[in-house]
């Protein structure tokens, strides 16, 4: 969106939006491109968050935690197939950490713990969405943070995050299997795919 675009959707002055645009574009958090289907004069300034585009990455895409961890996914196992078992396992452990429990009273049904992980993403930035699919629950990750490691390493970055789902749910006592984590369906969209267990629907027996 451009200047006054924003300022309209925020409802500020477009003096002020772009000067905070500007703080931002400074700290590396947004980027800009000129609009190439602009008119005469000043060319129009479209802004969108650092961390979407690919193109337009930031200069710091490659350094500091990024390329360290690039190079440990790269050499955490000899084969992809090891990396993402051991990846998928350290989710598992990372769901423990997490403090996930199973409730003292009812079984939890699979909204109940697909509300839980939609929870946790949205605590790591993952900006998330639920949607229902049949009688399943898809979370929809519009925004990995790790998404420059994950486009390089699927196998490690995707693996850890569908171990994570896996072991909550298995924590949580949910009705559930977390049966597959789909990387970049669009490009920046995830989907993990949650379905109930067989012989289990997916409301609570006791209803």
């Amino acid at each position: 969106m451009d200047a006054r675009e924003l300022a309209q959707t925020c409802g500020l002055h477009v003096s002020t939006v772009r000067f905070h645009l500007g703080v931002l574009h400074e700290a590396g958090l947004v980027r800009s491109q000129s609009d190439p289907g602009g008119t005469r004069g000043r060319p129009r300034l479209r802004y969108a968050p650092a961390s979407v585009g690919s193109a337009g990455a930031t200069e710091h895409e490659h350094t500091g935690y990024r390329l360290l961890a690039a190079v440990l996914a790269e050499h955490w196992a000899t084969t992809a197939d090891e990396r993402a078992r051991r990846a998928e396992h350290a989710g598992r452990a990372l769901a423990g950490r997490r403090g996930f429990t199973a409730p003292s009273s009812a079984r939890p049904t699979v909204e109940h713990a697909a509300a839980h992980l939609n929870g946790l993403f949205a605590e790591l930035g993952f900006e998330p969405e639920l949607a229902s699919e049949g009688e399943g629950v898809q979370i929809r990750l519009h925004a990995c943070p790790f998404r420059a490691v994950a486009q390089q390493h699927p196998e490690v970055v995707c693996s850890l995050h569908l171990g994570l789902i896996r072991g909550a749910l298995e924590r949580l006592g949910a009705p559930a299997i977390a049966s597959d984590l789909r990387p970049f369906v669009e490009p920046h969209l995830c989907v993990a795919y949650l379905t109930s267990t067989p012989g289990m629907g997916t409301h609570d027996p006791g209803r």
